[in-house]
């Protein structure tokens, strides 16, 4: 594994310790290039509330490869936070990594074109055992922060073979209102970033689930396809803070849901579309 943690005086956007809360391996960290790599399994990752098998912790990858990578390009006393997100993965990505006995995904990142004034754009490549699954993208936007948090919490999860995604998470879902599906996200500052925030990621993975969740009330399950993130502004766990999501519209073959992390003042901090296909 390769030590990103102090890489020429720049500390990564992802947190060293959400890695091994989720299991990902960093294989390239070229700060001078701004190429990065890492893998991350997702065989045996289950959504909460459907009990299927899910892609959504590929936000939390995505996140850290693409992230990083316009995270190498941050000037003194600057700091990235992600702005836009995005998945695209092949009709067959979703089965193909989440199979029983999978490889770990690997996102091979690099930038999209130079650095602008005041933001970056990344995109990296999604395989699974050697086969292109997908790509993702993350946009960032490079920030002065007053105070940035880089110490590594006490560890909230007692990790064993059989830890759920709920776990990893901090989530809990909710008894379902009609359409509407309901995950609440919990205080955990293993999830927290270094300002002190939800990371993007896991906020992506969160909203995606409840999408997911949203689609699959009956039938052959629907497999994500799509996904695109927009981040709004800060999204902390607490009391009242979630994940809503209802569809836009189910048919046979496919279908588009829209899904909000909703943060404790109420208001709308992270949302998302999401398109599935049988």
């Amino acid at each position: 594994m390769t030590d990103v943690s102090r890489d020429a005086g720049h500390d990564i956007e992802t947190p060293i310790h959400l890695f091994r809360r989720f299991g990902i391996e960093v294989l390239i960290a070229d700060q001078e290039s701004a190429v990065v790599e890492m893998s991350m399994p997702l065989a045996g990752m289950r959504n909460p509330f459907t009990d299927l098998p899910t892609v959504g912790p590929l936000g939390v990858l995505v996140d850290a490869v693409s992230g990083l990578s316009n995270h190498f390009r941050c000037r003194d006393a600057e700091w990235t936070v992600s702005t836009e997100l995005a998945i695209e993965l092949s009709p067959e990505g979703s089965e193909r990594a989440t199979a029983i006995g999978a490889s770990p995904v690997v996102a091979s990142g690099r930038l999209l074109g130079p650095r602008g004034s005041g933001s970056a754009l990344s995109v990296c490549t999604l395989t699974c055992d050697g086969v292109v699954i997908g790509a993702g993208t993350v946009r960032s936007y490079y920030v002065t922060p007053d105070t940035l948090d880089l110490n590594e919490p006490p560890e909230t999860v007692s990790k064993s073979h059989n830890t759920s995604l709920a776990e990893l998470m901090a989530v809990e879902p909710m008894p379902p209102a009609d359409a509407v599906r309901v995950l609440r996200q919990h205080i955990d500052p293993f999830l927290n970033n270094a300002v002190g925030v939800i990371n993007g990621g896991v906020a992506s993975a969160g909203l995606e689930l409840a999408a997911s969740a949203t689609v699959n009330t009956g039938g052959a399950p629907m497999r994500t396809a799509s996904v695109r993130v927009n981040f709004l502004r800060p999204f902390y766990g607490g009391d009242r803070s979630r994940y809503e999501a209802a569809p836009l519209r189910i048919g046979r073959g496919t279908a588009v849901a829209d899904a909000r992390a909703i943060g404790e003042d109420g208001k709308p901090a992270v949302t998302a579309r999401v398109t599935a296909y049988r």
